[in-house]
């Protein structure tokens, strides 16, 4: 006989997704309060989507086929994340190659750039064309162009342009935190459509309509700001700094 009705069951919070202001307002914090340094929390993030990538698209689903990976980093910190985790992918013995249109002067995102350089990453002068694309020349695009922090209601080139041809695409797109051209705070999206998502600190309210494989890489965030938040972020496995949602 099953008892288990009577049993007390233990109510388990949804995962909180974000709103743009509350992404700023814990990123802030994590600067100012906790004494985190920006390049520590980009190096974190870029680590954990190079991570996200060898899960999603491990080396021997690749079959005979070169691992090539395309990144195309946006000016701002999504596209710094992106160039650290083409530096990681490269080192877990995959083929990345960067397209990074318009380097930001900041010191932060140019040892990055250097850190990839120094690793023999090959760095694009222009986007291959969806024929080039399509025709294997890279086996995934990881979509590291836009972020929270970017005002999606006005993307200018060449972003619009990167977004058109990516659209276009039938191979595999993975996106950082979300993907580009969609509205933080809005389940409803023209931008692309990535197969994965690696959502950074918690998933951002957008997220909430992406049907596809979706990955949190949150598990350094301190207690007291996942309390604050109301995040209710899973338990993860083992020692693993990610998890499949």
């Amino acid at each position: 006989m099953n008892h288990s009705s009577t049993e007390p069951t233990e109510t388990i919070e949804p995962l909180r997704y974000l709103s743009k202001v509350e992404v700023a307002a814990i990123e802030t914090e994590l600067l100012r309060d906790y004494r985190f340094g920006q390049q520590q929390l980009i190096e974190i993030w870029g680590h954990a989507c190079a991570i996200a990538i060898t899960k999603a698209f491990p080396l021997t689903s690749l079959g005979k086929k070169q691992p090539t990976v395309l990144v195309v980093c946006g000016p701002d910190q999504n596209g710094s994340i992106g160039l650290v985790c083409a530096r990681h992918l490269r080192i877990f013995e995959y083929e990345p190659t960067i397209y990074y249109p318009k380097r930001t002067p900041h010191t932060i995102h140019q040892d990055f750039t250097v850190q990839c350089e120094k690793m023999d990453i090959p760095f694009l002068s222009y986007l291959p064309t969806e024929v080039q694309l399509i025709n294997d020349a890279y086996n995934l695009v990881i979509d590291a162009i836009l972020g929270p922090e970017t005002d999606h209601t006005d993307v200018k080139e060449p972003y619009a342009g990167i977004l058109v041809t990516l659209k276009q695409v039938k191979i595999p797109i993975a996106s950082v935190d979300m993907p580009s051209g969609w509205d933080v705070d809005q389940a409803t999206s023209d931008g692309i459509n990535p197969e994965v998502l690696i959502s950074l600190m918690a998933p951002k309210r957008c997220a909430t309509s992406f049907t596809g494989k979706h990955y949190l890489a949150g598990r350094f965030l301190p207690y007291d700001i996942q309390k604050k938040y109301d995040l209710n972020l899973p338990e993860y496995p083992g020692t693993d700094c990610l998890i499949e949602l």
